[in-house]
């Protein structure tokens, strides 16, 4: 393995360890190939899905399909899929570029992720030689569509407690399948399902390839939905369907591990999507408000829309540093992997697997990132915006449902925490030495700087404190509540929030700073650079907020007033001129019409 792998950060590990800007991998790297594929992505959603936007509303039978048909035969269903199967056997951050400018589509960018991500996956990481085979190609193409059955009415964010039941048929080469799923994306129009259910009286699923047209099986209306109408809904049944044998998807019992890690994928690809469709609205928004006349002049030019440009652009830049770092981190893992001696599947799940809080963070700070960016749409928007004639009306719709996907943001947000305390407990992350060096300091002399300080040092010095404030909180709770920690949500919640601004200020501060190392000073590294302060600016306040949130839930006395100091210590910044900053980054947006970053 070499050094670099070596000294690769594990998952959750970034709380813990200093990561240098050489190291990450940020999206002004993306080279001319990747670049080429994104643009090819972008024009096809411009010649093929926006013009038709409004039929795919009305979910007009065959449109959805023949698109996913479209986009099959350029090449788009299978980026990272291995090219033995059809596919163009692209790494982890090429899938996610594309991930990201298709999900500007609105429906046909769900329809296209539920069918190359959990529609496809199961299959490519657990199926064996003869079914991969026999699907994967045809997945690929887009001849055959694909979904995935794992919600019942009982069981949502608990997934293992379906109740939909699998038997051996009596001459052994059937499992017979009975039991009802709901929420299927592609579900209407999909030929291949793969299918969670319990064999016997099993504690845990077991996964099944299931073809659609197979006897027994039927499907209730189109569920009538908020947004992402021209996505395909429906509720699945099966009565007694014959499934051969051979048609089970990895061993027994392992249904349950199968959905954890594609839900993983999926988590990470979510926030892909999200930041597409978040950028497609900035544009939308910055022209509209350049458009848009109101007491004599475009409405551009007041502070109030300058504002919200601009907070909608930083939001969006940081999510996507940590995204794309995140991203980098899992390539590099799979890639040691693959070195090592394992085999590419396995060392992909492995891979995606040990960035499994990176995951579950960005997915719901991309997610919100978006709720916020088009809810700032709509208001610039003004009363067009709540008409349903503009496109930010239906990205408004279309976003609230990223919130609920792939797990809710809630249960992603105390699996963050959960997964993390996990590996300190197995000894895989060290977070009680540092908690107590932590705890420690809090009784020390503060430390004040030396004034000589440069900016980027500074900045560093306050990503380091909020590690600081995220390790005392956490540790501090872990300590005084112990094993009835998992049943307060309440502080789980806050210390992920705490988590998640931390991961994020950092990436997006190694992004700019990288930025400067290599390309040096410009106008637009500046503005960059202004994006990072004011991210990390709010963040103190958010972190402090939260903290004092958490610490007052548990803590008291002596203990909590000492800690809430060192709070305070950990959050306390220079003043810093956020209206300029905001200002600076809104008047290059508003110049150029369009998300600068």
């Amino acid at each position: 393995m070499s050094e670099e792998n070596k000294n690769a950060l594990g998952g959750g590990e970034f709380l813990i360890r200093d990561t240098e800007a050489k190291d990450i991998f940020i999206p002004e790297e993306f080279g001319e190939e990747q670049k080429m594929i994104g643009q090819m992505c972008t024009d096809f959603l411009a010649q093929e899905v926006i013009p038709v936007i409004e039929r795919i509303d009305e979910a007009e039978e065959g449109l959805m399909p023949s698109l996913l048909e479209k986009a099959g035969e350029m090449g788009m269903l299978g980026i990272s899929v291995p090219e033995e199967l059809g596919g163009f056997n692209k790494n982890f951050v090429t899938s996610m570029l594309t991930t990201e400018k298709l999900g500007a589509g609105y429906s046909f960018s769900v329809a296209l992720s539920a069918h190359t991500g959990i529609g496809t996956l199961p299959i490519l990481y657990y199926g064996n030689e003869e079914q991969k085979n026999k699907y994967i190609p045809k997945i690929v193409s887009g001849e055959w569509k694909a979904a995935y059955c794992l919600t019942e009415p009982s069981s949502g964010s608990d997934a293992n407690s379906g109740k939909t039941k699998a038997k051996l048929s009596e001459d052994g080469k059937h499992w017979i399948v009975t039991g009802q799923k709901m929420w299927i994306t592609n579900g209407g129009f999909a030929d291949v399902f793969t299918v969670f259910a319990k064999i016997d009286d099993d504690e845990n699923l077991s996964a099944f390839i299931i073809d659609a047209n197979s006897e027994g099986i039927t499907l209730n209306p189109e569920e009538k939905k908020m947004g992402i109408k021209g996505s395909s809904t429906r509720q699945v049944f099966f009565n007694e369907v014959k499934v051969p044998v051979e048609n089970q998807l990895g061993e027994r019992q392992i249904g349950f591990k199968i959905a954890l890690n594609i839900l993983n994928i999926g988590r990470m690809k979510l926030a892909g999507a999200v930041l597409g469709g978040a950028k497609e609205t900035i544009n939308e928004t910055v022209n509209y408000a350049n458009e848009r006349n109101q007491f004599g002049r475009p409405i551009s030019k007041y502070g109030a829309i300058k504002y919200k440009l601009a907070k909608m652009a930083i939001r969006s830049y940081a999510s996507e540093s940590a995204v794309y770092r995140a991203s980098q981190n899992i390539d590099d893992k799979i890639n040691a992997l693959i070195d090592s001696g394992m085999e590419k599947s396995k060392a992909t799940l492995k891979g995606i697997e040990e960035y499994a809080i990176e995951c579950a963070m960005m997915k719901v700070h991309s997610s919100e990132v978006l709720d916020y960016v088009v809810d700032e749409g709509v208001q610039v928007h003004g009363g067009m915006g709540y008409s349903a004639e503009s496109s930010v009306e239906r990205a408004y719709r279309d976003s609230r449902i990223n919130r609920i996907f792939e797990g809710t943001n809630e249960i992603n947000r105390m699996l963050s925490v959960d997964m993390m305390l996990k590996k300190a407990m197995k000894g895989t992350l060290d977070l009680m030495g540092p908690a107590q060096e932590v705890a420690g300091e809090l009784m020390g002399i503060p430390d004040f700087g030396s004034g000589s300080e440069t900016e980027l040092e500074q900045l560093h010095k306050y990503v380091k404190n909020f590690k600081k404030a995220v390790l005392m909180v956490a540790g501090s709770a872990a300590q005084t509540l112990m094993m009835s920690l998992a049943k307060e949500q309440e502080i789980l919640m806050a210390i992920s929030d705490m988590l998640i601004e931390t991961y994020v200020s950092e990436s997006v501060l190694l992004r700019v700073e990288k930025l400067q190392a290599t390309q040096g000073e410009s106008e637009m590294n500046t503005l960059k650079m202004n994006a990072a302060k004011a991210y990390i600016y709010e963040a103190a306040d958010k972190i402090n907020m939260l903290g004092k949130e958490a610490l007052v839930s548990f803590a008291e006395g002596d203990e909590l007033r000492m800690m809430l100091m060192g709070l305070k210590r950990f959050t306390k910044q220079d003043p810093v001129n956020i209206k300029e900053l905001r200002r600076s980054i809104a008047e290059k947006m508003i110049a150029e019409n369009k998300y600068i970053f």
